[in-house]
């Protein structure tokens, strides 16, 4: 009777796109109008929050298992990469990060995470964008440390170290392309 697409068990680590990481508490029947629905009880620790997920509906929300190992590091990969800069208008660009950062994909939510990282990052980014560096943080650490099993920190820490390598790398290379020019 479950959607085959979205088979999870209890226990499981599982993705949901506008929340993150959560685990599957229980698979339950309710009655809701008078048919019988089968939901997947997610908790989000983090958040200290539930929701329920029907399990005919989890594929179509986005509920995914936790990523591979190759999109993982494919996701490392991007937070390696050199930094794009778009000349958008701020809000735009906002928006354009929270559509990634609730896409769950972990590469999408590592390019906002390599866009907005700067070498001093805390006197030039603006508290917006403190605020959505933050968020993104958080969701590719969570993931990050539930595929590693390392705590939700010790993810953060390996993550802003290799942000802040590459920050240092292009700041080397932008001050040699300089010093080549000159």
């Amino acid at each position: 009777m479950q959607n085959e697409a979205a088979n999870f068990q209890e226990g499981d680590y599982v993705v949901y796109p506008a929340h993150g990481v959560g685990q599957i508490d229980g698979i339950e029947k309710q009655t809701i109008g008078g048919c019988e629905v089968i939901l997947y009880n997610i908790s989000f620790e983090k958040d200290r929050m539930r929701l329920k997920v029907p399990v005919m509906k989890a594929k179509n929300a986005g509920l995914r298992k936790l990523s591979s190992e190759d999109r993982l590091k494919d996701a490392m990969k991007t937070l390696k990469g050199k930094a794009k800069i778009r000349r958008l208008m701020w809000s735009r660009r906002a928006q354009e990060y929270e559509t990634k950062i609730n896409s769950g994909d972990p590469v999408s939510i590592a390019e906002v995470l390599r866009d907005l990282k700067r070498s001093n990052d805390d006197l030039e980014q603006s508290y917006s964008e403190r605020q959505i560096y933050q968020s993104a943080l958080e969701r590719l650490a969570r993931e990050y440390a539930a595929i590693e099993s390392i705590s939700e920190g010790e993810a953060v820490e390996e993550l802003e170290t290799m942000l802040n390598k590459a920050a240092a790398t292009a700041i080397s290379e932008k001050a040699t392309d300089e010093a080549a020019a000159a």
